[in-house]
């Protein structure tokens, strides 16, 4: 018998300080049966920090490679943004590029492998990628109060992400890095 997606739920009241965004988002999300935890995770903390009109998920989820994991399309079949989430090839990126107006990467991976191969290939506009890392233990913390009805409040700050879940509190820096 198939492995099946396991739905979590998040309640997330976002305050991005940065961005003067203060919403209330309510996220149905499927686990692929082969997604690990801290790329659900990342996934899940990239939604919330680009909040934004017509910001969705990949229709087809992980099942198709091709598709990007979070974007928002525009009205003539490209892209206004695509997120990749993880450690995406510079050939990848470099198609990301010729789609997306604007294109970012999320990565809970060490962010020096990812970068060097960025660097090493030509890549369309590589230059006006953003690229941030996310600490894998702020994400190993996050794991342990997950549910699967799940009430965050996150605020992101001057760069640090701090998240309230329950009567827990957890807080990382995101790393921002140039290519």
């Amino acid at each position: 018998m198939a492995n099946t997606a396991t739905l979590y739920r998040f309640h997330i009241e976002l305050a991005d300080v940065q961005r003067s965004v203060y919403e209330s988002l309510d996220l149905r999300v499927a686990q692929h049966p082969s997604e690990a935890m801290p790329y659900l995770l990342t996934r899940i903390l990239a939604f919330a920090l680009n909040a934004q009109e017509g910001l969705e998920f990949s229709a087809t989820g992980l099942h198709d490679p091709d598709a990007a994991p979070i974007n928002v399309a525009d009205a003539y079949g490209g892209y206004q943004l695509i997120i990749e989430i993880g450690s995406p090839s510079a050939r990848r990126m470099h198609k990301v590029m010729k789609t997306a107006k604007k294109a970012k990467v999320y990565t809970y991976k060490n962010p020096g492998n990812m970068l060097s191969e960025l660097r090493s290939e030509k890549i369309h506009r590589g230059e006006e990628i953003e690229l941030f890392s996310i600490s894998a233990e702020f994400l190993d913390q996050l794991a342990t109060v997950l549910k699967r009805d799940n009430r965050w409040s996150l605020l992101f700050d001057d760069g640090t992400i701090t998240i309230q879940a329950g009567e827990q509190s957890f807080a990382s820096e995101l790393q921002s890095h140039q290519l």
